[in-house]
């Protein structure tokens, strides 16, 4: 999968506006602020293509970056926004959770949550609902470079034995500074990608 090959596709404020031929979808999710810009930018290795803020909540819309002919990453609102009138959190609200329940192409979600502070109740509601809905879901533990290593190492162990219960759900420390997360991240999406078409072709 060429992730360098990334580009901006289209913005969409509701379910009914996502790219109706999309085949395969790779979502990112986590708190305002999260970092989930960064992550898919540095994924990518573009600094510019999803945009990022210091302001939590900049992200309104479902982001879609085209790898390949209809293939998407999606860069999904933040949840916990910053102060902004209720009626617009709501909406947002909404319109994500119509995304993540009813949306046919994706295939697997990106959870990012701060290393120093992981498994907020939002991220494990998020975690809850994607193995209910069989949905494979990796999480990210990010900023681990804000850590010293084995204090991070540590983190990951922790997480690690709490969710080897669940199914479909893998760990891994994760820094926008550090090349070998990001290689860890670019292989487990293009682990999704390529098992999803296998399945399409067997269909």
């Amino acid at each position: 999968m060429d992730f360098y090959a990334a580009k901006f596709s289209t913005s969409a404020d509701r379910l009914g506006a996502c790219p109706a031929d999309s085949l395969i979808e790779v979502a990112f999710a986590g708190r305002s602020n999260a970092g989930k810009s960064s992550a898919i930018n540095a994924l990518t290795g573009q600094t510019r293509l999803a945009r990022t803020s210091k302001t939590p909540g900049r992200t309104q819309l479902i982001n879609f970056f085209e790898l390949q002919e209809r293939h998407f990453l999606v860069d999904l609102p933040g949840y916990g926004f910053a102060k902004v009138p209720l009626a617009v959190k709501n909406k947002w609200q909404f319109e994500l959770e119509q995304y993540l329940r009813n949306r046919e192409p994706l295939k697997g979600l990106v959870l990012l949550s701060d290393v120093r502070h992981p498994l907020k109740e939002f991220d494990r509601l998020m975690v809850e609902w994607a193995v209910q809905s069989q949905l494979p879901l990796h999480l990210l533990l990010t900023k681990a470079d804000k850590l010293k290593r084995g204090a991070a190492k540590g983190t990951l162990l922790s997480v690690e034995r709490e969710l080897k219960e669940l199914s479909a759900v893998s760990v891994q420390l994760f820094s926008i500074t550090q090349g070998e997360t990001i290689n860890t991240l670019r292989q487990q999406l293009t682990s999704w990608f390529l098992g999803s078409e296998d399945n399409q072709d067997g269909e």
